[in-house]
């Protein structure tokens, strides 16, 4: 059954807004061309001067660099970053997935050892999830990672990596038990060193000519065995949970937000009723999409599962985002296909193939939420 639970953003919350937007102001040269797409801008001096603020790991604890600021204040800054367009992608999945994965089930050392890195925006992770020829199939990953007295020997290839060519570390969901029956069982998630471990790197050019995506192979690629996150062999429990975070949040219908503003911008204050009916129609989703994100934030705040509720949010979400650059290209006045508005729309039709992939495909997100309904 789906569960939005009413929740709406304290006065103490939207006045930490002014503040972000304050800071923003003031480092508009980290985003010449701003996009508000989170994988776009890989900017470590803008990600350290995030951490000097307190934006990075803002809900964790203060005894591993957090701030123990609410979900609500975390929302309002990400929500701040993305429409500004700001370069949030290096510390952007450190901050969303892995510090939470940590905190909830890494060992004290383990916390001790990352998490203060990434709050201080210095210390970058990648997802290791999917692999060639599974797509968002989990179950299905095949790479082994074989226990050796106190070590694991890895072996395989995890794919669509973000920006793995300049991160420092990457969560791996491999198989430490071989595959049966129960798909679901002997996966465990451990923690590799980008640059420290022998992994080979593939950076995989797109569209726009970008190569934030990348193959990492591993070829006898041996890691300490205390860098396994949680209990070996139930990581499937683990990162279900972890989707949960990488799902839900704004970035999951914010990713062509700048081609609405520009769109509006090129519109002007007397819009015709063609382009007020497509501002109208493209706010109205936005809005909609917002609360029901903001729902999510606060049911995590409380600690419930939201697995069913996140999967909703991205598929509306990445529909959305799917359909808005055409919606405003239909929209826009000819002065604007050749101004801001159309650089804005260029880049993100060449991003845009990627939105209903990342973070699971529009069947895999339509499975969890069947499930979640009773209806499979």
């Amino acid at each position: 059954m789906l569960q939005f639970d009413r929740v709406s953003l304290d006065a103490d919350t939207e006045a930490l807004r002014d503040k972000v937007r304050t800071f923003l102001a003031a480092n508009k040269a980290h985003f010449p061309r701003p996009n508000s797409d989170f994988s776009s801008g890989h900017d470590p001096e803008f990600s350290r001067k995030l951490g000097e603020q307190g934006w990075i790991g803002m809900s964790w604890p203060k005894a591993y660099g957090g701030s123990e600021q609410s979900f609500f204040e975390r929302y309002v800054v990400t929500e701040e970053l993305l429409s500004a367009g700001a370069p949030v992608s290096a510390h952007w999945i450190a901050d969303r997935q892995s510090g939470p994965l940590l905190l909830r089930y890494g060992t004290e050392a383990q916390r001790q050892a990352y998490l203060p890195a990434i709050t201080r925006g210095e210390s970058y992770f990648s997802i290791g999830m999917s692999e060639p020829d599974t797509g968002s199939d989990l179950a299905s990953v095949r790479t082994m990672a074989v226990k050796e007295g106190d070590q694991y020997r890895i072996n395989g290839t995890k794919i669509w990596t973000t920006d793995a060519h300049r991160n420092h570390f990457i969560v791996c969901l491999v198989r430490t038990e071989p595959a049966g029956e129960n798909r679901h069982a002997g996966l465990s998630q451990i923690i590799v060193d980008l640059q420290n471990d022998g992994v080979q790197i593939k950076p995989i050019a797109n569209m726009s000519g970008s190569e934030d995506f990348n193959e990492v192979v591993f070829e006898d690629v041996m890691v300490p065995a205390d860098r396994v996150v949680g209990e070996p062999g139930k990581g499937w429990v683990q990162v279900t949970s972890e989707l949960a975070y990488e799902r839900s949040g704004p970035e999951r219908f914010l990713s062509a937000f700048r081609v609405f503003v520009e769109l509006v911008r090129a519109c002007g204050q007397q819009p015709s009723p063609h382009e007020a009916a497509a501002i109208g129609r493209i706010a109205s989703h936005i809005m909609t999409l917002r609360r029901m994100s903001i729902s999510v934030a606060g049911m995590l705040q409380k600690d419930k599962d939201v697995v069913v509720e996140a999967a909703l949010v991205k598929e509306l979400g990445n529909n959305f985002e799917k359909v808005l650059p055409e919606i405003a290209r239909l929209a826009a006045p000819m002065a604007a296909r050749n101004s801001a508005f159309r650089r804005s729309f260029e880049q993100t039709l060449l991003l845009s193939p990627s939105f209903t992939l990342r973070g699971g495909t529009r069947e895999i997100l339509r499975g969890v939420i069947a499930r979640g309904l009773g209806l499979r």
